[in-house]
């Protein structure tokens, strides 16, 4: 995806946790689209960071959603994704993408990686890996509000 590119519609989701969402609901207001791995070690290290912008920005601010894309046929395991998902007490909606429609469709190659959506679905910004300051900054002009 390039920047100014429209937010794909969720399509081809495996399964839902913490509820689903549409391209229609997050229209509004900034959106976090963050894609995953359960055998990445650095997502699991981003994880409390997407963890915490949830619990601090208010659900009228900031939409976050995580896209779990799997990297093997083990990653597939629904189920150890659901527990890694109670483990790490993540409460945000998170779509399952093993047949990688989603992946696809943002044209993804990286985990963790980050894309930053503005409040009409055109990307902002987009970021791979666990430093995300740049993020956080574009972040804050977006919403006002301090990371």
């Amino acid at each position: 995806m390039r920047i100014q590119d429209e937010m794909p519609e969720f399509s081809g989701i495996t399964r839902w946790f913490n509820g689903e969402v549409s391209k229609q609901d997050l229209l509004g207001r900034p959106s976090i689209i963050q894609f995953w791995s359960i055998s990445c070690g650095p997502c699991k290290e981003s994880l409390p960071k997407v963890k915490n912008w949830f619990d601090r920005f208010d659900r009228e601010t900031l939409n976050i959603v995580g896209i779990h894309m799997p990297r093997s046929e083990e990653d597939k395991d629904i189920e150890k994704v659901r527990q890694l998902i109670e483990e790490k007490d993540l409460r945000h909606p998170i779509a399952i993408d093993n047949d990688q429609i989603m992946t696809d469709a943002y044209e993804n190659l990286y985990v963790p990686a980050f894309y930053l959506f503005d409040e009409e679905g055109k990307l902002r910004h987009f970021q791979v890996g666990t430093k995300v300051k740049m993020l956080e900054q574009r972040l804050e002009k977006m919403t006002g509000v301090m990371v």
